[in-house]
């Protein structure tokens, strides 16, 4: 899959093209019914599989008193659409220019600059343009004069109920990994650049790797079983999140930090995705660091259990 930031890179010559819409935090069931959809499209039609996406959550820019925390960075997102087959993704900068388009000159736009569109494909309830002034009856009304067909796909449901990113992030927030995992239709991960910490950790005979997770929403603190993947091989680790309270002396700043036991060498400015298996306890305060010590040391031998 190819990643472009303008339509007009696409250039798809005499092929139509079948375009995805949508913000797609987590790619979760529903958005991946979405994309499907446009593929299939494609393959019918010997068009472009187009899924077109944003680099910031839109309310970031609009309402940035109510942006969500996100299920998955950016890298991890794009990761994740790419895995289901499209033939390229249209990364669109969401700043305030962009925002003020009317919902109907957003897809005129894109018709312009595509060349023939054969399909969309969005979400049944989906809104966009500047004060939410396009939904889908806009879509099938600019169709119908412009000759592509809509989708408007009804969510998909999960044990009776709408399978939602914000449901999603409610499961995470709970702990409640494994119905995240199934709403996502992939195992929960989560996944952020490894960033400089204060080597506390190497302090205690630990070292970790400290993630950048600003933004994303997180389990309940505790130190979790993981593995992640580096350069094609898999490490287990065992992976902490929380304020550290033994260790703390100034204030407390919440940490996500993996210690993968079997890996050396540096990972800084590397991302990390992570897969977060079982939770091995929750996060307390040791009397001392050498029962810390200790306590990490037990956590790193249920970690090799598990392999």
């Amino acid at each position: 899959m190819k990643t472009i930031h303008a339509a007009s890179e696409l250039q798809p010559g005499s092929r139509k093209v079948c375009l995805a819409i949508g913000f797609f935090d987590g790619v979760h069931l529903g958005h991946r019914q979405i994309i499907r959809q446009t593929i299939a499209d494609a393959h019918q039609h010997n068009a472009v599989a187009l899924v077109l996406t944003f680099d910031r959550h839109p309310n970031s820019i609009v309402a940035p008193n109510r942006v969500p925390p996100l299920i998955y960075s950016l890298p991890q997102k794009l990761r994740a659409i790419g895995s289901l087959g499209a033939d390229h993704l249209l990364l669109v900068g969401f700043d305030k220019k962009f925002s003020e388009q009317t919902g109907e000159a957003f897809v005129l736009g894109l018709a312009r600059d595509l060349g023939s569109i054969q399909s969309i494909c969005v979400g049944a309830d989906f809104v966009f343009g500047h004060k939410r002034s396009g939904d889908v009856p806009l879509l099938k009304k600019l169709g119908g004069e412009t000759g592509f067909s809509v989708h408007g796909l009804a969510a998909v449901s999960l044990d009776g109920r709408v399978v939602s990113s914000t449901r999603i992030r409610e499961a995470i927030r709970a702990g409640k990994l494994d119905g995240a995992s199934q709403m996502l239709g992939r195992p929960y991960a989560i996944a952020g650049r490894v960033i400089e910490g204060d080597k506390l950790g190497r302090q205690l005979g630990f070292p970790t790797a400290n993630l950048d997770v600003a933004g994303l929403v997180l389990p309940p603190n505790g130190v979790y079983s993981g593995f992640t993947k580096l350069k094609r091989q898999i490490y287990r680790l065992a992976l902490n999140i929380g304020f550290r309270p033994t260790m703390i002396s100034g204030k407390p700043e919440l940490r996500v930090e993996a210690h993968l036991p079997d890996f050396s060498g540096n990972l800084y400015g590397v991302e990390l995705e992570i897969e977060i298996g079982e939770k091995l306890r929750d996060e307390r305060k040791f009397a001392s660091p050498a029962e810390l010590r200790a306590q990490i040391a037990r956590d790193i031998a249920a970690v090799r259990e598990q392999d």
